[in-house]
């Protein structure tokens, strides 16, 4: 018996017929789509864990904290990010970023407020910061700070006042890179008491009231038991004005 061809009869009348695929109607819009969507999840997936992590900023610190677990950070920098949480802080984590000269971003947050013992503090023209800077700066800013104004002046502290902290750049007259240079140091200007009372480095360090001086000296003094290297007015002329505070360093004091 031989083959039969495409317009052979069948049995029942009909004719083998070879049909080509339409690719037209809705078969074709369908297929379009999932290319278009296809192409999309290609170009938009980089950006994604970027626009996940900014979309959690609006929704509090535990909310960006729980968004960036999924998306390779450490879990050193996690385990750090939930003891900044226990602080009661209020904090977004930024993504990391690089810049020349060796200067980054890395594991940093950017803090919103930070907690006394039952008020919240305000800060003042703070950047990024580290993980591990933050949780120090807010063990500082509740033990040392606030209890000190407490204390010593009467009054709970209410805001505190910085001179930034990242900063590209080497520490003055050499070719090292400064501790700002990686989001890891703050330099603190003022403090604010709930009386509206305003100490100041510059102004009250060694003009101020002597309650003003002793609390000035003693959360000085309180930094130097945290951070890695304290900067003064006891330095030099550049830090007559503010207190520099990073976690790096041989325990210098001055």
């Amino acid at each position: 018996m031989g083959t039969a061809g495409p317009g052979a009869a069948l049995r029942d009348g009909t004719s083998r017929v070879k049909r080509k695929p339409e690719w037209r109607g809705a078969g074709l819009n369908q297929m379009l789509t999932r290319i278009a969507q296809t192409l999309m999840m290609r170009w938009i997936s980089p950006i994604l864990p970027v626009a996940a992590l900014l979309g959690a900023c609006s929704q509090g610190p535990n909310a960006a904290y729980s968004s960036i677990r999924s998306f390779g950070v450490s879990p050193q920098a996690q385990q750090c990010l939930a003891q900044l949480g226990t602080t009661k802080a209020s904090f977004t984590p930024l993504p990391n970023r690089y810049f020349s000269a060796g200067c980054n971003q890395v594991n940093t947050v950017r803090l919103a407020s930070l907690r006394s013992d039952d008020a919240k503090l305000r800060l003042e023209n703070l950047g990024p910061v580290t993980c591990p800077m933050a949780n120090t700066f807010a063990g500082w800013a509740r033990y040392g700070v606030d209890r000190a104004a407490r204390q010593l002046l009467g009054s709970e502290l209410a805001r505190i006042e910085t001179m930034g902290s990242y900063n590209c750049r080497n520490v003055a007259a050499t070719d090292r890179l400064s501790a700002h240079g990686t989001a890891g140091a703050i330099d603190v200007s003022a403090f604010v008491l709930a009386d509206g009372r305003r100490i100041s480095v510059q102004q009250d360090w060694a003009q101020g009231t002597s309650a003003e001086q002793q609390f000035l000296r003693t959360i000085h003094a309180s930094a130097c038991r945290r951070f890695g290297t304290v900067l003064g007015p006891a330095y030099d002329a550049d830090h007559a004005d503010h207190f520099h505070v990073e976690l790096t360093g041989g325990g210098t004091c001055r």
